[in-house]
């Protein structure tokens, strides 16, 4: 018979994780160690009548806290850690374990019930593991933590069915990975016949072979009182794992979830007690019970969606993906996470003319992040023809530069950031790229590790912006709070409007953000101003909001644009999201817009009307250029290393067909990467 494998999917719920110790120890024995995943998570509860984004201070203080439990982790156990915020735990417990597809949840219990509310039932476990445990969508173990553990003698009491089968194969895999023995314990009344007596004796030894791996003793004892025995035979042992007796019943008033002889064994037990509990499956069922089984799942997945109404889906992730670059400042120990998970960092700078603080940012991010602390793989400046001495500074302080003009030449070259940033996608080999402005006087290895360090931690987790506050100097004068014109009277309103899943990000068009390479790839590039807003609305169409994250960068000092410059910004950015309107059906606005804009002049009478055409491009996921597909097979190869740092050459000849045009030579695509008003 074919064992079921051990869960590769654990989820653990902590309040306390200076208390968690011994939940991790128990969830890692229990874990597929080929590809499994450990999951510990924080519940933060905002009571109702609260926005749920109220919850974003305590879910950073919760994080900060989790990261204790990384401590915690067995050799060759990867831990993740996880914030969820809702109005009761045990509802952000089940929405996490569905979001995880968890295989199992782990709670520890103190070992006495929570004090009931007057006129309430008094709960088996806590409010919150009982509500669980009813409504899991996977199997459970409760684990009624004694004295420190100690995985020696496990003693599995034994009267068969799922739950007993599930507990011997747990108890076989804390043995195994403990170095303990376990003793599987079969009670019969006493005074049987010799042949009864045998008959159990064999059925038990049978029941071993099917469910467990290691060596297991047997023990059939006969005793008047089966509860009585157990607790017996504990007082040799130093855990004892029980599966369910039954499904919940209620006898006498007392409601029993894992039935009264594991509950009564385990509030007895002075030993840790480990219950578990199956995930109840469909059995014979007539058509009226499928039936009505049918409405009870539609009329749940009709309430979840109204759950998930854009205005409570914002506060929620306002709440859980609002990170702080504190969490992430102990780069030792990010550094290690990166390493366990096997991915690589490339930091992209992205200049034009920046000869005043390239310097000094090409330093600090080689001595803090590469030398002292190797979170970054690998260094580019990509530079857009500057005509100061930005790439020679950047290179003497060791960058690689390149120039983007002369990155895959036969598509041609726009002018624009946006154009840098997908050309640094060519150039770069990182599972995580991330693009950080050079213009900044105030630079702070935090611009890096802030945006990169939710990636690392938290698998969700696809594409994170940065956000700070932004001063802005009138006059010679350095003033709080002005910075962010754009965004305040252009991008907010648009946002709030038109994409209101995007409301919760802080500033949308900031120049610090991550994302994983795997995305990155797939998604369209405007080659200038709109590209912020532009890879915003299109990672959320593809990975929804719950892929995205922002992080507190605190301070940011930069060079201001003149009004007239925040006026051309404006306008690209209102072009790119009516492109992306007009592509959603949304909105029929593009064909009348038009791409000029007139700048009316007056002054020393004259009066002129000058028209600048200001038509953003569009460059096509870069998972279409035959040249990067190449090039990454290439990395892949055998005795290739990780590609990390290699340079690129000019392309291939040849044309790059996608779904609905071809790239023409030395221009723009037919569909994709074309001005942003045909």
């Amino acid at each position: 018979m074919t064992r079921s494998p051990l869960p590769a999917r654990i989820l653990i719920p902590v309040a306390n994780p200076l208390t968690a110790e011994e939940l991790v120890r128990i969830g890692a024995a229990l874990l597929d160690r080929k590809n499994g995943s450990l999951t510990v998570l924080g519940i933060v509860e905002v009571p109702e009548g609260t926005p749920l984004s109220d919850g974003a201070t305590k879910a950073r203080q919760a994080r900060r806290l989790l990261q204790r439990v990384l401590d915690y982790a067995p050799e060759g156990v990867t831990i993740h850690t996880a914030v969820r915020i809702g109005r009761r735990a045990a509802e952000g417990v089940i929405e996490a374990a569905t979001e995880l597809d968890a295989q199992l949840i782990v709670f520890g219990w103190g070992g006495k019930p929570s004090t009931p509310r007057p006129g309430v039932q008094p709960p088996v476990f806590s409010p919150t593991i009982d509500e669980v445990v009813r409504d899991a969508p996977c199997d459970i173990a409760v684990v009624k933590q004694g004295a420190p553990m100690e995985i020696g003698r496990i003693l599995v009491p034994i009267r068969g069915g799922p739950h007993a089968e599930l507990a011997l194969q747990f108890a076989d895999a804390l043995a195994r990975r403990g170095g303990g023995n376990v003793v599987a314990l079969h009670v019969v009344p006493a005074g049987l016949p010799s042949n009864i007596r045998t008959q159990a004796t064999t059925a038990l030894a049978h029941f071993i072979r099917q469910h467990a791996d290691g060596r297991v003793e047997q023990a059939v004892v006969e005793a008047p009182n089966v509860r009585n025995a157990i607790l017996h035979e504990a007082e040799q042992a130093d855990v004892i794992v029980m599966g369910a007796s039954a499904m919940p019943v209620t006898d006498n008033g007392r409601t029993f979830l894992f039935g009264a002889l594991p509950e009564g064994v385990a509030t007895r037990s002075k030993k840790t007690v480990i219950v578990v509990k199956t995930r109840e499956a469909i059995g014979e069922a007539t058509f009226e019970q499928l039936a009505k089984r049918a409405e009870t799942l539609a009329a749940a997945e009709r309430a979840a969606s109204d759950s998930r109404a854009v205005p409570l889906r914002v506060e929620r992730w306002f709440g859980e993906s609002n990170f702080h670059h504190r969490e992430f400042a102990d780069l030792d120990r990010l550094v290690h996470l990166k390493e366990q998970a096997g991915l690589t960092v490339s930091l992209v700078l992205p200049t034009l003319n920046e000869a005043e603080t390239i310097g000094t940012i090409v330093a600090r991010a080689r001595r803090d992040l590469m030398e002292r602390h190797p979170l970054v793989d690998e260094l580019l400046v990509i530079d857009s023809d500057s005509t100061d001495e930005t790439r020679r500074i950047a290179e003497s302080e060791g960058a690689r530069v390149a120039i983007h003009s002369q990155v895959l030449p036969r598509y041609g070259s726009f002018a624009g950031k946006g154009e840098a940033l997908w050309k640094s996608l060519y150039e770069t080999c990182g599972d995580i790229v991330v693009w950080a402005d050079a213009d900044v006087r105030n630079w702070h290895p935090r611009m890096v590790y802030g945006t990169v360090g939710p990636l690392i931690a938290e698998e969700r987790l696809q594409y994170v912006k940065g956000y700070y506050r932004r001063p802005i100097v009138e006059g010679g004068v350095l003033k709080e709070g002005g910075g962010g014109r754009v965004t305040e009277l252009v991008a907010r309103p648009l946002i709030n409007l038109f994409f209101p899943e995007l409301s919760g990000m802080i500033q949308p068009l900031s120049g610090e953000y991550a994302g994983r390479r795997s995305l990155l790839e797939t998604i369209p590039f405007f080659t200038s101003y709109a590209v912020e807003i532009g890879h915003l609305i299109d990672v959320s169409e593809r990975c929804g909001l719950e892929g995205l994250g922002q992080v507190d960068l605190e301070r940011r000092i930069h060079r201001n644009q003149q009004l007239e410059g925040l006026s051309q910004m404006s306008f690209v950015i209102l072009q790119a999201v009516m492109k992306r309107l007009e592509e959603k059906q949304k909105a029929s606005l593009f064909a009348e817009l038009g791409s000029t804009m007139k700048l009316p002049r007056s002054g020393g009478g004259k009066l002129s009307l000058e028209v600048l055409d200001l038509a953003d491009h569009e460059r096509p996921p870069m998972i279409r250029i035959p040249e990067y597909l190449e090039k990454r097979r290439e990395s892949a190869e055998p005795g290739a290393g990780s590609g990390v740092g290699a340079g690129a050459g000019a392309g291939a000849a040849g044309g790059v067909a996608d779904e609905a045009g071809v790239i023409a030579e030395g221009g723009a695509s037919a569909t994709t990467a074309v001005p942003v008003e045909s």
